[in-house]
């Protein structure tokens, strides 16, 4: 039926990460060629894409690798770098639209978490080369995929710390 939407829905049961995107992205029919091939006018240097088959807790699935050189991304801290990425890559101009959507969304949970005006965050853990490969990936994967919309569940409300640029 040509009126019908294809839609991606997302079991986040225990969290979500770019590279688990990626997976389940290659696991419902990406082929990872054609993934590699869309990202290639990344203009980030240094960096490839791999995927290996996984079981976890007797779950098998892909699990999506970004293999970064010493230095690649260099540089990617700011919003305004990230933006620079995006629009260098060569992709198309809805997956570039939404790749921005997205920085822009994470910026702006950094403004308030931190206290800090847009213009002034800075990217720690997203700012590396693995983020940027992520975020172009899935936007470009989407699209090779034909999906219209994307779904997801609640993302769980766990516990514990995590060590990062700003401490524990």
């Amino acid at each position: 039926c040509p009126t019908m939407k294809k839609i991606a829905c997302f079991e986040c049961f225990s969290g979500v990460r770019g590279d688990m995107i990626l997976g389940a992205l290659l696991d419902a029919g990406l082929p990872l060629e054609g993934l590699r091939s869309a990202l290639r006018g990344v203009p980030v240097k240094g960096w490839r894409l791999e995927a290996r088959r996984v079981k976890r807790g007797g779950i098998a699935g892909t699990k999506a690798l970004v293999r970064a050189g010493a230095g690649a991304g260099k540089g990617l801290h700011g919003l305004g770098e990230m933006l620079r990425a995006v629009r260098g890559s060569g992709l198309p101009e809805g997956v570039a639209r939404a790749a921005e959507r997205a920085f822009r969304l994470i910026a702006r949970a950094e403004s308030r978490v931190h206290g800090a005006r847009l213009a002034r965050v800075h990217f720690h853990e997203i700012g590396a080369v693995d983020s940027i490969v992520d975020v172009l990936g899935a936007c470009a994967g989407l699209r090779l995929l034909g999906v219209d919309e994307v779904r997801s569940s609640a993302l769980p409300w766990n516990g514990g710390s995590v060590a990062c640029a700003h401490g524990v």
